[in-house]
């Protein structure tokens, strides 16, 4: 089925209002995912965290809609295509796994419609979304926003600090990613700090470009995940568009940088993760946060 025939099979959906729907239920994550029907791999009851393994397709219909304050998202990237990049001054496979090798620009908007579909759908008429990616991704993101109506706020350019360098000498050195701040649809009356990133922004506007450097070793201690973001970007991300208690998302939780933050700042939050490996490593980064909130 190509991109004519998909959007000619879907059904008309009036978005509503912020004045039409209010959320209902119970600010309470674990009471939110009692549809789920996967185990939990990691529940902290006293701060509401709760981690969950599968699909993101799978986990997310089983959430209730207009239940969640704010989703960040790092969905893959595809650009596992056999190139090349340099890691600590060695050259290295850019792939990351099976689950990072794009399917053809159509498949690849099928996809990331879908799960942008199903984000929407959970978050409250009020809520945003974060989304992280490359040139490989980004603007198959941004065009999947436009079609399901989402209203863009920000493009976050965020700045790598001493990035590594490109080993092919044909490109300029790549030293970005964009990270799309959006709002569920355009009657939404978002939440922003304001008054926070000015403050912490030496009392100046604070910028849409980010200089924020990649996660270090302290971060990686009980492994690697190929797209790792760091804590301080997503603190400020966390404080930019949430309220203490508010509810955090993340449908490709990774190494569980996005629940960490949420925990640091007093949210509650759901994370999603559908390989093993990346869960382990974000269940002991977890536990020594909470280890360290209660010294």
């Amino acid at each position: 089925m190509n991109l004519d025939e998909i959007a000619n099979n879907q059904p008309i959906v009036i978005m509503p209002s912020v004045t039409q729907v209010r959320s209902s239920y119970r600010r309470d994550v674990f009471y939110l995912t009692k549809g789920v029907s996967h185990k939990s791999s990691l529940e902290e009851k006293k701060h509401g965290i709760v981690l969950f393994k599968g699909n993101c397709f799978d986990i997310l219909p089983t959430i209730p809609e207009n239940s969640i304050d704010m989703i960040f998202a790092d969905p893959p990237y595809f650009l596992s295509n056999g190139g090349i990049t340099c890691h600590a001054g060695r050259m290295v496979s850019v792939n990351k796994g099976k689950w990072d090798v794009s399917k053809g620009i159509e498949e690849n908007f099928i996809f990331t419609q879908r799960w942008l579909r199903e984000c929407q759908r959970v978050l409250t008429p009020n809520g945003t979304i974060w989304v992280s990616g490359t040139a490989h991704i980004i603007y198959t993101v941004g065009s999947a926003m436009q079609s399901l109506g989402y209203k863009i706020l920000n493009d976050i350019a965020w700045f790598k600090v001493n990035p590594p360098p490109n080993l092919s000498c044909r490109y300029f050195t790549h030293s970005t990613e964009t990270i799309i701040w959006a709002a569920k649809n355009k009657a939404s009356r978002h939440h922003f700090n304001y008054s926070l990133m000015k403050k912490m922004n030496n009392n100046k506007q604070m910028l849409s470009l980010w200089s924020i450097k990649a996660p270090g070793p302290a971060e990686k201690i009980y492994g690697k995940h190929p797209t790792q973001k760091p804590i301080e970007l997503l603190d400020r991300i966390v404080l930019a568009s949430t309220r203490p208690g508010d509810i955090v998302l993340d449908p490709f939780s990774g190494s569980g940088t996005t629940g960490i933050a949420a925990f640091k700042e007093g949210r509650q939050y759901i994370g999603i993760e559908l390989e093993q490996s990346y869960l382990d490593v974000s269940i002991k980064r977890l536990k020594d946060a909470f280890k360290e909130k209660e010294k």
